[in-house]
């Protein structure tokens, strides 16, 4: 007669247990750290294993895992700084949710139209108020009736005797404005901005416009370095823009100051890729630069001879930590053709450059799901993402100091 499975020990039922409660990461050493590992043990040995063996245990390939990764994510906190988090045609009557950062607003106009921004819970009963409506200017929650301005200031509880303005009924008010056809937010709350949101540059006459809005299901910092990143343009979007290399050097001059890092590079034909060939069928030398503006600012610029211009300038707004929008106000001029007749035939193109950085980039947030973090390996020719991080980094630290020194440098590489 076969001899019977050996029992689990009551340690392990309690770790696993606690490794699925998401309490534990390492369920040995964890139990060694609150000094039970031994005190379950003897508990085994003793025949008292049944007090501990209450609940199922996980499957066995659950304990097995990826190599942990060396970071969390690129994800940072941004505090005092302007977003778009609605274009201005969404905003009418009826009050709008957003998210910025992972905070949930309220968008509403106020009597004279302008855009307010509050806390997305009305501070009586925690009920959102952007089931609310405007009422006289005021955004009314649907639950009691409670009236708020677009300072967050409550003006109006319904059926109170005396003076409804008490700091406690104050819901809290980011700053809020229009510019450029969108509603921008300040960062932080109850808080009297010294600075203007980024203004799009407005290129004039004979340039066509378009705008868009798109959504990439990854932090901002990938979104930001994906926008402006030249080699993966040889590869994943192969033949829509450039090709695989063609062995042509080109150089990359870098600068980089307080609030910005910008990339010229230089000595690169026209590519072969189909946009390049429709923006300039003749060829020509390109000038091409790449810029990042904090604090989530993307320019991409090409000039192809002296009469064909391309701008992509887009704003990004992180919605959460692995969820960013992005509003994009794309402007060019074509020598050969109108904009109205190009426009048909490159936004779907465009569209589908975008459509495959947003399926490799939620493709990368899945990975790093998967493994716990982040673990990069670069190299000088990923020009702009170390930059774009340090700066961010700086943000959201609070530091606005204008002192620190300009570095320049200067990367080859093929394309």
């Amino acid at each position: 007669m076969d001899d019977p499975p050996p029992k689990t020990p009551a340690y392990t039922s309690i770790a696993v247990r606690a490794c699925r409660d998401g309490h534990l990461d390492q369920p040995c050493q964890r139990a060694r750290k609150w000094g039970r590992f031994e005190a379950m043990a003897n508990d085994d040995r003793e025949g008292h294993a049944e007090d501990h063996e209450a609940g199922p245990l996980l499957p066995a390939g659950a304990l097995l895992a990826p190599p942990r990764a060396k970071v969390r994510a690129s994800v940072v906190r941004l505090p005092g700084h302007w977003f778009i988090v609605a274009t201005s045609k969404e905003l009418g009557a009826k009050p709008i949710a957003r998210t910025l950062m992972g905070v949930p607003l309220v968008l509403f106009r106020d009597g004279e139209g302008k855009p307010g921004a509050l806390l997305d819970r009305c501070p009586h009963r925690n009920v959102p108020l952007s089931i609310g409506d405007v009422v006289d200017g005021q955004l009314q929650c649907v639950y009691h009736g409670w009236r708020f301005d677009r300072g967050g200031a409550c003006r109006f509880v319904p059926s109170l005797v005396g003076d409804p303005a008490a700091k406690a009924r104050n819901a809290p008010s980011y700053a809020a404005l229009e510019q450029d056809g969108f509603v921008w937010v300040y960062s932080t709350p109850n808080e009297t901005p010294s600075t203007r949101p980024y203004a799009f540059p407005q290129l004039g006459e004979g340039y066509t416009t378009v705008r868009r809005r798109v959504e990439s299901e990854s932090t901002m910092h990938a979104a930001l370095e994906n926008a402006l990143d030249v080699p993966h343009t040889q590869f994943l979007h192969s033949g829509l823009f450039r090709a695989k290399t063609r062995g042509i050097e080109i150089v990359a001059n870098v600068q980089r100051t307080h609030d910005r890092v910008i990339a010229e590079y230089v000595g690169e034909p026209r590519p072969v890729g189909l946009v390049a060939r429709i923006l300039s069928p003749s060829g020509g030398m390109v000038t091409h630069f790449d810029r990042f503006i904090l604090p989530s600012i993307a320019e991409v610029e090409y000039k192809i001879g002296s009469e064909n211009h391309f701008l992509v300038c887009a704003a990004m707004t992180p919605v959460s930590d692995f969820l960013t929008h992005i509003y994009a106000v794309v402007s060019f001029r074509v020598r050969l053709f109108p904009g109205w007749l190009l426009k048909p035939f490159l936004m779907p193109l465009g569209l589908r450059v975008f459509a495959q950085d947003a399926a490799l980039l939620k493709l990368q947030t899945a990975n790093i799901q998967r493994f716990g973090g982040e673990q990069y390996a670069s190299t000088e020719i990923d020009v702009l993402g170390r930059h774009i991080w340090r700066l961010l980094r700086k943000a959201e630290r609070g530091d606005a100091s204008r002192n620190e020194e300009t570095h320049e440098e200067s990367v080859k590489l093929l394309v």
